[in-house]
């Protein structure tokens, strides 16, 4: 599970002469070991105790999790390059005390350990200095610690073989909710209304709990470009965003599409018609080689030459252990594209308080160009 990431890992540790490392991101955990805790609970929970994390040595990957996700980690328990080490989280014996019996774990682990000399890598900096006090306890003063935040984000943009078979797995569950929203959709109809479909769909299609974003959203609201479904009702020719991302297996999807209760006006035909076609001229852009910020201004100039206002976000970004991550395709970005990337691609126009249009696809960067993952109906 995860373990050609870890051999990445491994690898750019190497390269940069860090010979241990402690991983606190959600992100970074996911990525290298699978595991993902419960979103409907957090890790934080006061059940649960501190956040996983992730002790890196020698090419080895110690996870720390407390003893609920027990069950949830004897996967990765099993690889020859990972451990668990659980900890007491619940219990009505004595006062919940997770994050100390986490500290108690790492600090028993470092001991064991005790390096004497080295590099020590700590991500999270903004949330690791009692972590850090900790492991001085147990490592002597050659040891230097230096902060490594950002560092796998790069290796993150190139997905594995594994990864992506996740993310088809949560794109093909926002296939669903649209198609239960194009059902949905009528005048009369909550936004609320129509997000409920969309999620029940989506969680009985997958057998279990499945969390949802993002946006539903009809065109009459003044800020009509994203937000939570309330209870706004369609009224005949009202349009609504309706914007999905799923987390299953600890990966997001992402998704949108835009529709009219009942029959469009000749302005929403014209507005989407527009922003159909940028989204196909947007996907003929995404090849090896491309350069984010490029892409992004030709989308933007090919909605300002439509005379349609341009959107105020970004053109696209990555999805993997998060809803968005790198290379974002903005107009700062200088990153090039390579084979294996995940990039969503989402134009768009809005007139705030009237009607608003959002076309949003996944796509895989190939060696020939790019191969659409997500495969929803996005005509009006």
């Amino acid at each position: 599970m995860h373990q050609e990431q870890r051999q990445r890992t491994h690898e750019l540790l190497k390269s940069r002469a860090v010979e241990r490392a402690l991983f606190a991101s959600p992100y970074s955990i996911k990525w290298l070991t699978g595991f993902a805790a419960p979103v409907q609970l957090g890790v934080n929970h006061p059940f649960i105790g501190g956040p996983p994390l992730v002790w890196y040595e020698a090419g080895h990957f110690t996870l720390f999790v407390s003893d609920a996700y027990a069950a949830e980690t004897a996967v990765f328990d099993q690889q020859p390059d990972g451990t668990v080490v659980t900890y007491q989280s619940y219990t009505i014996e004595q006062p919940l005390a997770g994050a100390g019996h986490l500290a108690t774990a790492l600090r028993q682990h470092g001991a064991q350990a005790r390096p004497r000399s080295g590099r020590i890598g700590l991500e999270q900096r903004d949330v690791m200095s009692h972590v850090e006090a900790a492991l001085r306890e147990t490592t002597s003063p050659e040891v230097e610690f230096v902060f490594i935040d950002g560092w796998l984000e790069p290796l993150r943009m190139v997905k594995t073989t594994e990864e992506l078979a996740k993310l088809r797995a949560n794109f093909a569950l926002t296939d669903v909710g649209h198609a239960t929203a194009r059902r949905a959709v009528a005048a009369g109809q909550r936004e609320i209304d129509i997000w409920t479909a969309v999620h029940s769909a989506i969680q009985q299609a997958a057998g279990q709990r499945v969390p949802l974003g993002n946006d539903c959203v009809v065109g009459y609201r003044q800020a009509n470009i994203g937000g939570w479904p309330l209870a706004h009702a369609l009224k005949p020719s009202d349009s609504i965003i309706i914007d999905l991302s799923t987390l299953l297996h600890g990966y997001w999807s992402d998704s949108c599409a835009t529709y009219v209760a009942g029959e469009p006006t000749a302005q929403q035909q014209a507005i989407h018609q527009t922003v159909t076609e940028a989204l196909e001229f947007a996907a003929s852009l995404l090849r090896p080689g491309a350069v984010a910020k490029e892409i992004d201004r030709q989308v933007r100039q090919f909605i300002a030459a439509a005379g349609y206002p341009v959107y105020p976000h970004h053109t696209g970004h990555g999805v993997g252990v998060s809803g968005h991550e790198a290379p974002r395709i903005v107009p700062y970005n200088d990153e090039v594209l390579q084979e294996g990337m995940v990039i969503m691609l989402e134009p768009a126009t809005y007139l705030p308080g009237e009607t608003g249009v959002r076309l949003e696809d996944a796509f895989l960067i190939t060696s020939a160009g790019a191969e659409v993952l997500t495969h929803h109906d996005k005509r009006l």
